[in-house]
């Protein structure tokens, strides 16, 4: 889905940097710019890292349950932008750092229902057993804020993953690892030993947990240079890590 435009995000007062040197204006792009993921995934983190830019993780702690009743796609959009927004409202100025927060939200839909992390070994047992040998949908929405400049863009990347025909005997190994409890769905696609996906329509990254193309466009959009290694995103797309 294209990037879209979603309002300015709302705080208080006007914000005008300033070289902390000579006191003149900073224009935005002279200011150095650092990323707040507003989320504790390992995922996320990891696939930040490769647009190579300084980057902190500060936990929304907004409410993900708010929009069950919403449909799949708008129910990831207003939980990312609800962890952008927790996050973005609690920083204070600063007058010599662009800082731009990224939320970030997963699900997987089967027949129009959102599966979420399971609690127990047995709903993600369920959970598996639903999934196996059928396509479903895969969700993730970016929130991104650009706090100096109250802008805001939201986008929600959607890929249709198709479920291999696994055996009960490698759910319960899965099961075992612990792996599936803090997944939408139950499943993990890049998981080495499981490797439940045997097709993919979309973007990998983004079934991951952050959509490197659309992020990358609403970062240009925010006129913010590219700094990533193109060898390392081609090798996130495919589903593997890039070495150097």
């Amino acid at each position: 889905m294209t990037p879209g435009r979603m309002g300015a995000f709302p705080r208080p007062g006007v914000f005008v940097p300033v070289s902390a040197a000579s006191g003149r204006r900073l224009s935005p792009d002279m200011m150095p710019i650092h990323f707040i993921l507003a989320s504790g995934s390992p995922r996320r983190r990891e696939l930040l890292a490769l647009l190579n830019y300084p980057f902190e993780i500060v936990v929304s702690g907004a409410d993900e349950d708010a929009h069950l009743d919403a449909e799949p796609a708008a129910y990831v959009a207003h939980t990312a932008r609800a962890k952008a927004i927790a996050v973005a409202g609690r920083l204070s100025s600063d007058p010599t750092t662009r800082r731009l927060v990224i939320g970030a939200d997963t699900t997987v839909a089967l027949d129009g229902a959102i599966l979420g992390k399971p609690g127990t070994p047995d709903e993600a047992r369920a959970m598996l057993a639903r999934l196996r040998g059928r396509d479903h949908y895969v969700h993730t929405a970016v929130c991104l804020v650009d706090v100096a400049a109250g802008r805001e863009l939201n986008a929600v990347h959607s890929a249709t993953v198709t479920m291999r025909n696994y055996t009960p005997a490698e759910v319960e190994a899965y099961i075992a690892t612990g792996d599936p409890f803090d997944k939408a769905g139950a499943y993990a696609i890049q998981h080495a030993d499981f490797r439940p996906v045997s097709g993919l329509r979309g973007c990998y990254p983004g079934v991951v947990g952050l959509p490197l193309c659309d992020l990358i466009s609403m970062l240009r959009e925010l006129d913010v240079p590219d700094r990533f290694d193109p060898a390392a995103l081609v090798d996130a797309h495919a589903g593997h890590r890039h070495t150097t």
